[in-house]
């Protein structure tokens, strides 16, 4: 008994041996964190299913950020190379300017500097790229863009756990990462994969968002959870991460972003922004991650 014991000990030791060396050799082939010039922090809004309402909740995020603390400066960076949103919930239109460096110079609005693909190409001009393209242009928008002194770049990263995602994770220090999901059954497993890949990065999860939690009738008031309820907070609860807040499946919300006017500044008091995630999200922001402020 005893001598299969000892070899059992002698197995276990090999196999952590093993693990280890495997994790520096891993290591060594990852590229080096280098931050973005100028920036800060980065945080990225995330989710592993496209038509949640990522870019949203990564749209009035950053405007928030800037309203909560106006001496703040927040940008605004859209990841998404296939299917770019900023531009149109940004209401910005143009190419970008460079500068003597051969820097683009980022189009804003409402104070907050933003780059995207969508500044680059004809708006319904389908991007057909395959990978090698894609992470050129990513590396471009990261780096080839004069960000100036950013406190915070908040990053709208493309739905799933791909290429792209796994570049900037790569890349550049990332501060957190907010999870994005419907309290549906088919969201939250892509939500959960999106969650564990930036475990496995050693990017921290700030938390999950719940959006278009719940639809009130604007004539009786009656509150149907046509997505179901409580799906992203039971997630939570499994992954040990914070529940963030909800946002509502609301007609202003739609309209506003539509409009290119973000809820956030075009009706900072309405039920919708105070009563749903946003305020939530910064205040955890603030009170648990105090360093992203220093």
């Amino acid at each position: 008994g005893g001598l299969t014991c000892s070899r059992a000990c002698r197995h276990c030791a090999g196999e952590r041996a093993l693990q280890e060396r495997q994790r520096q050799h891993m290591a060594r082939g990852l590229p080096k964190q280098k931050p973005i010039a100028g920036v800060k922090e980065v945080i990225v809004v995330a989710s592993g299913k496209g038509g949640v309402g990522k870019s949203t909740t990564a749209v009035n995020l950053a405007l928030g950020l800037m309203a909560n603390d106006q001496s703040k400066s927040v940008g605004l960076l859209d990841a998404d190379v296939y299917g770019p949103s900023i531009p149109k919930l940004m209401n910005l239109k143009g190419n970008p300017e460079l500068t003597d460096k051969n820097l683009m110079r980022p189009l804003v609005n409402f104070g907050i500097p933003c780059m995207s693909m969508g500044f680059l190409v004809e708006e319904v001009a389908p991007i057909v790229w395959r990978g090698l393209m894609v992470m050129s242009a990513i590396e471009k928008l990261i780096r080839q863009v004069d960000w100036g002194n950013l406190d915070y770049l908040v990053i709208d990263m493309p739905p799933g756990t791909g290429d792209v995602q796994l570049s900037i994770t790569q890349n550049i220090p990332i501060a957190g990462a907010v999870i994005v999901s419907t309290p549906q059954d088919i969201a939250l497993l892509d939500a959960r994969r999106g969650a564990e890949m930036f475990r496995k990065v050693n990017v921290p999860v700030l938390g999950l968002v719940q959006n278009m939690s719940v639809f009130q009738c604007p004539k009786c008031s009656h509150q149907t959870h046509i997505f179901g309820s409580d799906g992203a907070k039971e997630l939570a609860q499994t992954l040990g991460v914070e529940m963030l807040g909800d946002i509502p499946l609301h007609l202003n919300i739609r309209e506003t972003s539509d409009k290119g006017q973000p809820v956030v500044v075009s009706s900072p008091d309405s039920p919708e922004v105070s009563e749903s995630c946003w305020i939530p999200v910064l205040l955890f922001i603030v009170f648990h991650y105090g360093s992203l402020l220093s």
